[in-house]
């Protein structure tokens, strides 16, 4: 990962006093600390497409602003509330699952519409009607996971390796073990590991190795995965590998070998690969920019603020008016619009939040992600 400083109160895109009245966006997440891939990727993804809507010759403009949460629920409470004194109108909420669930309180109680690009968890919209997600929720990608791997005929015996302290780790969990035997998948192997025991794998993968497990699914972040991925190669235990969207950010992990992510499958919405004049024009621009291929959150991010753009264009809305009077125009668009992106064509809200489009089965080859369908 590379180093990235950032102050505390972080101003991107452009101020508004440039282009006349902009609407005031603003979000949160891990810009700093272990999980600064996926902040400071959806920050990024955000930030293009508030500049290239900015040079559009629409009445829609951006202001803005991601603060600096950490990746912890207390911080990133702070960092809200340091947008709603700045004036944010409408949030990206919280880049990461229980950080969102904690920010998602406060949106729901200030009547500021959320769309988060990234924060998975099913308690993140649960019971509000102004917090949206871009991302699939957990329960899905268990449910969609063991149905791919079924499907695809990938293994019939599966072992399971989660975070149990985790929401995000537990979320797609419990429904891909809830699923799996739908599919013709047998777990023959579960075990868990919490924080303080995550660094050493040895008994989880003698475990998987010992009851023949074929394939090893890893509903989790990249950080632990990696350490997986090396110690199972040490070993000489090498089934096949199955993540979710947790795992992109792997290849860009400072120090990691990427030749131990050799055939790691995961299911994303988002495929850089992909042909179409939408993706490749976002991938150029954020290599441009960059430096690297954006991931799943960077293009979450940058879907997050193209369907704002679209939502407050269709409901006539304009940045004079209350974050209040935003967020009931927001629930109305977003519970009815179809949106197209580049991590989905059309792209559809429940009115709980959730959030439907298709998953992509991805595998790492040489290095980079390859489309599997």
């Amino acid at each position: 990962m590379k180093k990235i400083f950032v102050s505390a109160l972080l101003v991107l895109a452009m101020s508004a006093c440039a282009f006349g009245a902009a609407f005031k966006i603003g979000g949160t997440g891990p810009l700093t600390g272990g999980a600064a891939i996926y902040g400071t990727a959806a920050m990024r993804g955000a930030q293009i497409a508030a500049e290239e809507i900015n040079a559009m010759n629409i009445d829609v403009k951006f202001d803005l602003r991601y603060e600096d949460d950490t990746h912890d629920a207390e911080k990133a409470v702070n960092a809200y509330n340091a947008l709603k004194d700045w004036g944010m109108q409408i949030s990206l909420g919280s880049v990461t699952s229980k950080p969102a669930e904690a920010t998602a309180a406060e949106n729901f109680a200030d009547r500021i519409f959320a769309l988060t690009p990234s924060a998975s968890s099913a308690a993140v919209t649960e019971g509000k009607d102004n917090v949206f997600q871009m991302c699939f929720v957990d329960p899905n990608q268990g449910t969609a996971s063991a149905q791919y791997i079924g499907e695809k005929k990938l293994a019939k015996k599966v072992a399971v390796i989660w975070k149990n302290d985790d929401v995000y780790s537990k979320g797609v969990r419990d429904t891909f073990v809830e699923n799996a035997g739908k599919h013709g998948l047998e777990i023959v192997s579960e075990t868990a590991f919490a924080d303080g025991n995550d660094t050493d794998f040895s008994v989880q993968l003698t475990d998987a190795k010992n009851k023949g497990a074929e394939l090893v699914f890893l509903p989790m972040y990249y950080q632990p995965a990696s350490l997986i991925l090396a110690q199972a190669q040490a070993m000489g235990y090498a089934p096949k590998w199955f993540g979710i969207d947790g795992m992109d950010g792997i290849l860009t992990m400072e120090g990691f070998d990427k030749s131990l992510a050799e055939g790691v499958m995961l299911l994303t919405p988002f495929n850089a690969d992909a042909k179409d004049e939408r993706t490749q024009k976002f991938v150029k621009k954020y290599q441009e920019k960059f430096g690297e291929i954006p991931n799943q959150f960077a293009a979450d991010g940058y879907d997050c603020v193209y369907a704002y753009c679209q939502a407050l264009a269709q409901s006539g809305a304009t940045p004079d008016m209350s974050a209040e009077d935003l967020c009931g125009k927001m629930i109305e668009q977003f519970t009815t619009m179809t949106f197209n992106g580049v991590t989905g064509e059309n792209v559809r809200w429940a009115k709980n939040g959730e959030v439907t489009k298709d998953p992509k089965g991805m595998v790492i080859k040489n290095g980079a992600y390859v489309g599997l369908d």
